[in-house]
């Protein structure tokens, strides 16, 4: 297991950030060695929160055509009929994943493909779970077309702690499923599009693995 790229910048901000209010609070309450020590304690529990966030485990996707694996860790909290109003406009299969602050974060391409549709939208920062998340929260739109003509959508979605939604894809791009799309930085959500004649293969509050666990199987 390794750290994340993405996470270099905010652990060296967070070392920084806690080694200060380490120094002043020290400063400030001199021959209180007991408060120090928990003081340390804290920080150093505090970094290691931060740490463990941007870990990178190795994950192995048995790749197959037909199925559509996990985008991310989490929890699964929606499996239910929509209408996709953004690009693909017809009834589909939403499954909706939350990704807690202790969940892997990163993101993987649930199918292999060519990126027919990217788009990013600036939004507020709801809880990820809130039913209106998916339409008002900061988050991008991607739609991988499969081999055999199936447009497959799915969304990063901000969370109420999440700032920054980090994608490495874009239009025309040719995309190998199990690999990394993105990463969202602290709690949020990725909801998937399936077509009504797939077979959905989890249930709710199942807990898939990002890049393995198989989440349905196309028709």
């Amino acid at each position: 297991m390794t750290i994340h790229k993405e996470g270099k910048g905010t652990l060296i901000v967070s070392i920084l950030t806690l080694g200060v209010v380490f120094s002043v609070l020290k400063y400030f309450t001199p021959d209180q060695n007991i408060f120090h020590i928990l003081l340390f304690v804290v920080c150093l529990g505090l970094f290691f929160l931060v740490l463990q966030f941007f870990r990178k485990p190795t994950r192995k996707t048995a790749i197959n055509p037909k199925h559509i694996i996990a985008p991310a860790d989490g929890k699964v909290v929606v499996i239910e009929e929509v209408i996709e109003t953004e690009y693909l406009k017809d009834k589909r299969i939403q499954v909706s994943i939350f990704m807690s602050p202790l969940n892997v974060h990163i993101n993987f391409n649930p199918l292999s493909g060519v990126i027919s549709y990217f788009k990013y939208h600036a939004g507020k920062y709801l809880v990820a779970w809130h039913p209106k998340s998916s339409t008002e929260n900061e988050r991008t739109t991607i739609v991988t077309k499969h081999p055999n003509g199936t447009e497959i959508l799915f969304r990063q979605i901000a969370g109420a702690m999440a700032r920054r939604i980090c994608w490495y894809v874009k239009e025309g791009q040719t995309v190998t499923q199990g690999e990394e799309f993105g990463f969202i930085k602290f709690g949020s959500r990725i909801d998937i599009y399936l077509p009504l004649d797939a077979k959905i293969l989890v249930n709710l509050e199942d807990r898939p693995v990002g890049g393995e666990t198989v989440i349905a199987e196309l028709a």
